[in-house]
């Protein structure tokens, strides 16, 4: 079974169960999809939809992050039962020790310095890490340690 056609299935059971959080996310999901897959004009692929799982999860912990500013944990609590749902159908994602190891070999392979080199260790870190969920900003944050 596809990851598309697991997420209309699972969407389904949440509907009949009636869990009320889980068939709204799914739901978003599903709109993503179809949205996704119109702006393609062909069908999605289960690493195109890993993709966009993984940019709605970032919309989520950038929107918890303005919520948390604003105060409004009721929608910091929601977007992050969303995100729990999200994360459901992505693999497993990478440990910190998994991103600190990428990081220094990146670092290695690039011969970086200082911070100029970011960029190149920040493309070599994420090749190292594709398929493995690796959050971008948390890439990043080790890189700027590293390199600093």
């Amino acid at each position: 079974m596809s990851l598309s056609e697991q997420i209309v299935s699972d969407l389904t059971a949440a509907m009949k169960a009636q869990d009320a959080q889980r068939t709204s996310t799914l739901r978003m999901v599903k709109a993503a999809m179809m949205n996704r897959k119109i702006e393609q004009g062909s069908e999605l692929t289960d690493e195109d939809l890993q993709k966009l799982l993984r940019s709605l999860v970032k919309q989520r912990r950038d929107s918890i992050e303005q919520y948390e500013k604003a105060g409004r944990q009721e929608l910091v609590d929601k977007e992050a039962a969303e995100i729990t749902v999200i994360e459901a159908y992505l693999p497993q994602g990478a440990s910190a020790d998994e991103i600190e190891a990428a990081v220094a070999a990146a670092i290695a392979e690039t011969a970086a310095t200082s911070m100029k080199d970011m960029g190149k260790v920040m493309k070599a870190a994420q090749a190292a890490l594709a398929g493995k969920n690796a959050d971008g900003k948390t890439i990043s944050e080790i890189v700027k340690a590293k390199l600093s």
